[in-house]
């Protein structure tokens, strides 16, 4: 396979000579994790205090990161991205909210960015969390058997019906609707959700996506029995493969617990599992839909040398890869100009309720080390490709 992953002129054209600064700016910080904590809770801190912040942030890490405060906001963002054949997810990025208001409050939204979805080619997925429609504990009682109160059996029965109306309005305007994974706790309980609504919405092709995280290692096997199931009744599978957002969660848990933890024994293991997973659904690529959410260049590659493999043009509609905005760029960009289908998660929601997730950002890449130096990398030899013309 030809690398195509170190062109920097075509994975930042996009971005202005300030833009790219700013980018590499926020990547010095990130790969500090020193500064990321004490940046975190400064930040935590001034928003909780109702200091006057959103300026600040607004104009580094949430433009960086995010597509605007709503849908609206998004769409120059959309547009731009477009023009260089990368589609959109818009996803309402808002988290930890636990209040039945805001629940709804999602699932109006959700309901908006399918409509936006339809009526622009540049926006081919909708997207939502599970517990942006009900609570994680609730998830967590149903998923273990316990018995519910007559008042959680109504608060579920309300959680069951917000996620009908939104796959039903998916499966209604023909978009694709990734439900993105969360703890592990919670996602049996998800799952099982998820699966009557593949059962329900998935009879022709996959409008329904659930999320498997396979820094899990029983992630594959839960996909081998979902198969098993879809066989006998008839429904086709569509599914986002990542490696997982929770793992410091995850080992506490289990830890505090007592319990094995569920991730994978070390990087390695779980890029085995990732490659392996992907391999599984292009054998069966005739009743599944992959989108590889993935910022990892060999994954991407093994990728593109299994539709080389099986025949898989690079437009086909059941593979798209995936990456989050601001981040593996070169990925994106370069696959874009490859042929190949690919959309950047584009969060998006007001600055202050948007917060967790851009912490969760930093976080994440303060651990993935690697990750971090590479995007620095890039955009150290841009800026210098950039100079050298000037």
């Amino acid at each position: 396979m030809t690398p195509i992953f170190d062109n920097t002129e075509v994975a930042f054209s996009l971005k202005s000579d300030t833009e790219l600064d700013r980018a590499y700016f926020l990547f010095k910080l990130i790969a500090n994790q020193p500064l990321v904590r004490i940046g975190t809770a400064v930040t935590q801190f001034a928003i909780k205090a109702h200091l006057p912040v959103e300026g600040l942030i607004r104009a580094t890490v949430f433009d960086h990161f995010c597509g605007g405060v709503n849908e609206d906001d998004c769409l120059s963002v959309v547009d731009k991205l477009y023009k260089k054949g990368v589609s959109s997810v818009l996803d309402y990025s808002v988290e930890g909210k636990e209040e039945e208001s805001q629940f709804d409050r999602a699932l109006e939204m959700t309901l908006k960015t399918i409509v936006f979805a339809q009526e622009r080619q540049a926006i081919p997925f909708a997207v939502f969390k599970p517990t942006g429609l009900g609570r994680i504990d609730l998830y967590e009682k149903v998923g273990s058997g316990k018995p519910l109160s007559e008042a959680e059996q109504k608060e579920w029965y309300r959680v069951m019906e917000r996620f009908d109306t939104v796959c039903k309005a998916a499966f209604d305007r023909d978009v694709a609707l990734l439900i993105d994974a969360e703890e592990s706790w919670m996602q049996d309980a998800a799952d099982n959700l998820i699966e009557q609504m593949m059962l329900q919405y998935n009879q022709k092709k996959a409008i329904i996506y659930n999320t498997l995280q396979l820094y899990r290692h029983d992630r594959l096997d839960y996909l081998k029995s979902l198969h098993e199931r879809a066989q006998k009744h008839g429904f086709h599978i569509g599914m986002k493969l990542v490696r997982g957002a929770y793992m410091e969660k995850e080992h506490a848990r289990a830890k505090e617990h007592g319990y094995p933890t569920p991730i994978c024994a070390s990087k390695e293991a779980t890029d085995a599992l990732y490659d392996e997973t992907v391999r599984y659904m292009m054998t069966h690529i005739d009743q599944m839909a992959i989108f590889a959410g993935t910022h990892n260049e060999l994954s991407s590659y093994k990728l593109m040398q299994q539709m080389a493999e099986f025949g898989i043009a690079n437009q086909d509609p059941r593979v798209c890869f995936g990456q989050l905005f601001g981040m593996s760029d070169h990925i994106s960009f370069n696959l874009a100009n490859a042929g190949y289908n690919v959309a950047k998660y584009l969060p998006f929601g007001p600055v202050r309720d948007v917060m967790p997730y851009l912490i969760r950002r930093a976080e994440e890449n303060t651990s993935v080390a690697g990750q971090t130096n590479r995007e620095l990398d890039l955009l150290k030899r841009e800026r210098s490709r950039r100079k050298m013309l000037d």
